[in-house]
Parts: C-alpha cells; sequence; structure tokens
C-alpha cells in the first residue's frame, strides 16, 4: 500500500482531485473514453458530486435521475460490491424500477453523491450505448454519439444517428418535437430557427470538448493504473476479512466520508469503521 499515495488520491480534501481521480479509474476499468466521461461530468454538474438538479430528481456527478439510476444498479451494481442495492430494486410489469423498502431505496440513490461509483455506472451505462449504438449504426459511436444517447436515450440517439448519417441538415425539432419543446435552446437558435441534426450534433461536441478543457488536472496517470490495481485486490481482502457489506452501515459511513473528507490513510486500515466503505470506493475499479 505504500503506492497508495501515487494515485493522485488527495488526502487534503480536495474535491477536485477525488472526483477527476474516480472518472479516470473508472475509463481504464470500462475503457470508456475518459475526456468523454470528464466532459460529460462537466456539463452536467461541473464536477460538483452532490449536485442536485432543481426541475427533476437528477442528482450527483453525471445527473442521473431516480429510475435511470436504479436502472443502471440493477444492471451493473452486482459486479462492483453493490449485491446488496441490485437485489433490493425490482421492475414492474410498466418497466419501472422500485425498491419495496423506502429507507433501502434511498440509500442505494445516496450512493450518486459518491463520485466513485458515480463515476463507473456512468461509464458502464456508457458502454452499454456504446455497443447498441454500434449495433444498430454498424459504425464506431463517437463520445458525441454517446452523449446523445445520454441526452436522448439509446433509442432516441440511435434515430437521430441514422437519420443524421444520411442527411445531416435535417430539423432536429421535426424529428424529436417533444424533446424540442422541452428543450428549446438545443433545438433551436437564438433567433428561434431550428436547429439542423449536424448543428445539434456540433454543438454537443463542442459543449463536451469545452468541459474537457481546464479540467485535467489532478488525475491519475496511465503508470499509476497497476498501483490502482494493486490497491483494489487490498481493499477486497480487508473487506472479506470483516465479512461482507451492511447496508446501513455502508450508507451512514459513505455519507461521513463526502462531509468529512478523511484521509487518504484512514481509508486504507482495514478497520471495521472504514473498509466496507474504502472497498466499496474501490471494488468498482476492478474484480
Amino acid at each position: 500500500m505504500a503506492n497508495f499515495a501515487s494515485l493522485g488520491i488527495d488526502g487534503s480534501g480536495s474535491t477536485r482531485n477525488r472526483v477527476t481521480n474516480a472518472i479516470a479509474l473508472a475509463s481504464q476499468r470500462t475503457g470508456v473514453d475518459f475526456a468523454y466521461l470528464l466532459g460529460q461530468a462537466k456539463m452536467e454538474s461541473s464536477l460538483n458530486p452532490t449536485a442536485r438538479a432543481g426541475t427533476s430528481s437528477a442528482t450527483g456527478l453525471y445527473q442521473f435521475v431516480d429510475q435511470s439510476w436504479l436502472g443502471v444498479i440493477s444492471q451493473h451494481g452486482q459486479q462492483y460490491g453493490l449485491g446488496w442495492a441490485a437485489d433490493a430494486i425490482g421492475q414492474g410489469a410498466n418497466g419501472r424500477y422500485y425498491v419495496a423498502d423506502p429507507v433501502l431505496r434511498q440509500q442505494i440513490l445516496d450512493l450518486r453523491n459518491h463520485p466513485e461509483t458515480a463515476s463507473i455506472m456512468a461509464a458502464e451505462h456508457a458502454a452499454d450505448n456504446k455497443a447498441a449504438l454500434e449495433g444498430r449504426l454498424g459504425r464506431e459511436a463517437q463520445p458525441v454519439d454517446l452523449y446523445l444517447a445520454h441526452f436522448l436515450g439509446v433509442g432516441g440517439a440511435g434515430k437521430f444517428l441514422e437519420v443524421h448519417d444520411q442527411n445531416p441538415s435535417v430539423s432536429g425539432a421535426t424529428l424529436f418535437p417533444s424533446a424540442a419543446r422541452a428543450n428549446r435552446t438545443i433545438f433551436y437558435d437564438k433567433a428561434g430557427n431550428p436547429r439542423t441534426l449536424a448543428d445539434i450534433r456540433n454543438n454537443f461536441a463542442a459543449r463536451l470538448q469545452q468541459g474537457t478543457d481546464g479540467a485535467m488536472t489532478g488525475t491519475i496517470a496511465p503508470s499509476d493504473w497497476v498501483a490502482a490495481r494493486a490497491a483494489n485486490a487490498n481493499f477486497a481482502n480487508a473487506s472479506a476479512a470483516l465479512g461482507g457489506n451492511d447496508t446501513a452501515d455502508y450508507a451512514r459511513e459513505q455519507t461521513q466520508r463526502l462531509q468529512n473528507s478523511i484521509a487518504a490513510e484512514d481509508l486504507i486500515r482495514p478497520q471495521p469503521q472504514t473498509a466496507r466503505l474504502a472497498y466499496l470506493m474501490l471494488a468498482t475499479l476492478g474484480r
């Protein structure tokens, strides 16, 4: 564990460093483009891991709404030490996700405020969308295409890009009238003229790039990923020795850590009060 400091996890309480480290490691773990993940987080929350939307349930670094978060945890939580959460999520006949216990539901939703968990779930969600888009389009999905899937849903993005690739001058509002009514600044310019599909895609690409620019400090270098994987193994061993997860303990400890920004050396001690959180923070980065 002597190399833990080299991971760039800042014991001084720097939220920015913790966020960019979490994004870099999620990128390495899933293969999703780091610049895309960083740009998306910058666009969605200005890299604020506890951001909340004023008009919806969107919360956290990647502004997952409740249903999207429950869905991605249900699908991917098990492989990242969140089996207790994934197992608690059901899906009704109407397709909506639910958790029977309201206290447990809130604990699962509160994980959106945890940058490591939010980053890995955003990366897995993007990887799923990438595979779906590439299967539909027959070409590589670019980072901006992944953002379109985030914005319109993977089905809507597939429809957008199929038409765009054939005729980019089509009006976006014509193709997506409901989305245009809810997002006028995306689909119309300042004069009220409808934007084309090319305009919309290019604007998103520019915004992603702007989100990445100036936000690259504090991230770990690729050379540190070997040390990151070694740290993950030690966390997993510490967690196993303590007997696994306790949902209520995890939620309380996770919230306390976010508020108090404990030092990195405190996180790596396999003590009952910290090991479960430490494991779940970095279990997201390797099996």
